[in-house]
């Protein structure tokens, strides 16, 4: 029998879990870039060929989110956790063990199957794993390790390169993964067991698959200052358009169309290309303008993160105790002004002008994100939690892949030269300005959801 939101007793262990589960995850998008060199050099491969190796894991993620989010909504969270933790382990297994670039490639591909399954799921245990008044601290701490997950993927796994080898970058998911599983066996009950996809599953699954395919290559290639592979984006659009009109996108439209729901992934969307610019300029502005070394910029970076990992946690409570539309519109327009902070970048800076301000954005991005991930799951339709997990989920790829092809067409247009950086983090700015105007628009908006008070915008009281 299902517990009412009154009977229900917060399980932080198993909110804990499923946030390690996405920060696992996530390092797994960024941490083989550390060893790229490395696995060049053993499998005896060229740089251009070991590029696939990044994007065998990308292009899962992408083009699996919504048909795996549509599945997990018609099975039980205990077996789907299962057996997305079990296929993420093995398929990380597969990989350490790689004798050549084919087994590895196609270990990344699984990796990022079962990884598309972990993003769509773990949001919607975090949800239902605690009662509504707690969820904005409970998806602070999802959103918060994610995005750390991803930056942090690089530092990562150059310790495990240096130590212990690159296959490591790969076995260091098991340990993690069996611990989520023990702690998910422990506390989730049987419900609904697994059941094969249907035909139109399939059919779903290859049309997005080729889609996002050509718009990552397009993305991925036009960043390599090969501009016509944008073309190849076309592509995309007609089976995007033939996608929306099957019968299976419903569940997605219908998601969309929900009131509170558009805006808040607009908003992420708008953020992550944000920090997908930052972060692909700031090091070529550390190393070329500044003349730091690649080791001293990527410690100067973890100033972004260190300001999420302290602000997100605050982020959560506040928006738990404030309002969830205040508490994020509070951080997206802190992250807006800090990075209006950062675009003038000048060469007279100290390194400490550069930590202070990417500090600031971090802060501004740690407490926008648990505020606005709890507006988009709690406004979600109950029977679409993982769809919504998945969405969330893609809008935060997308933008990431995103803002770095942004970049490199504001730098480019200069000739690579300064102005090109600030006009690249001006372009950074813009997109995170998205961000604090979808959310005016979600707060000027009346609606009658259950639940709707806890977003306290001006007109709540009335819903």
């Amino acid at each position: 029998m299902m517990q009412t939101a009154e009977e229900q007793h917060n399980q932080w262990w198993l909110v804990i879990a499923a946030g390690l589960a996405v920060f696992m995850a996530s390092v797994d998008m960024s941490i083989v870039t550390a060893a790229l060199p490395v696995i060049e050099r053993d499998l005896n491969i060229s740089t251009t060929t070991a590029e696939w190796i990044m994007l065998a894991y990308f292009l899962p993620l992408a083009s699996l989110a919504l048909p795996g989010a549509r599945w997990l909504d018609t099975v039980g969270h205990r077996p789907a956790l299962v057996f997305s933790l079990a296929g993420f382990a093995i398929a990380s297994l597969a990989a350490g063990l790689a004798p050549d670039l084919g087994w590895l490639i196609g270990a990344r591909l699984a990796q990022g199957a079962f990884g598309a399954l972990l993003f769509a799921l773990m949001p919607a245990l975090a949800t239902a794993a605690v009662r509504p008044e707690a969820r904005g601290r409970a998806m602070g701490l999802i959103t918060t390790l994610g995005p750390l997950g991803l930056i942090s993927g690089p530092v990562l796994g150059g310790l495990l390169v240096d130590a212990p080898g690159w296959p490591w970058i790969f076995f260091v998911n098991l340990p993690v993964s069996l611990v989520v599983l023990l702690v998910g066996l422990r506390l989730l009950a049987a419900d609904l067991p697994l059941r094969r996809p249907d035909r139109t599953w399939f059919a779903e699954a290859a049309l997005l698959s080729v889609a996002g395919a050509a718009l990552l290559l397009a993305l991925t290639l036009t960043t390599g200052q090969r501009p016509a592979w944008l073309l190849l984006a076309g592509l995309a659009v007609p089976l995007l358009i033939g996608w929306l009109r099957l019968p299976v996108s419903r569940p997605v439209r219908r998601l969309l169309r929900t009131p509170g729901v558009g805006a808040p992934h607009l908003a992420l969307a708008g953020a992550a290309a944000a920090i997908g610019v930052v972060f692909f300029i700031a090091p070529f502005f550390l190393q070329r303008a500044l003349g730091e070394s690649a080791a001293a910029a990527g410690a100067i970076l973890l100033a972004f993160p260190a300001g999420m990992a302290l602000a997100g946690p605050v982020g959560g409570f506040l928006g738990d105790l404030w309002g969830w539309w205040r508490t994020a519109l509070l951080g997206a327009s802190l992250f807006t002004v800090s990075l209006l902070l950062i675009a003038p970048m000048d060469t007279s800076w100290a390194l400490d002008d550069v930590v202070w301000r990417l500090f600031l954005a971090g802060c501004g991005n740690g407490l926008f994100n648990a505020p606005n991930m709890a507006i988009a799951m709690s406004q979600a339709p109950p029977g679409l939690l993982a769809t919504a997990g998945a969405t969330t989920s893609l809008a935060r790829q997308v933008g990431f892949a995103f803002g770095p092809a942004l970049a490199m067409v504001a730098w480019g247009l200069s000739s690579y030269r300064l102005d090109g950086m600030n006009a690249a983090l001006l372009l950074a700015t813009a997109c995170s300005a998205i961000s604090v105007v979808a959310l005016l628009r979600l707060g000027s908006t009346p609606r009658s959801r259950p639940g709707s008070s806890r977003l306290k915008t001006p007109r709540s009281s009335h819903a």
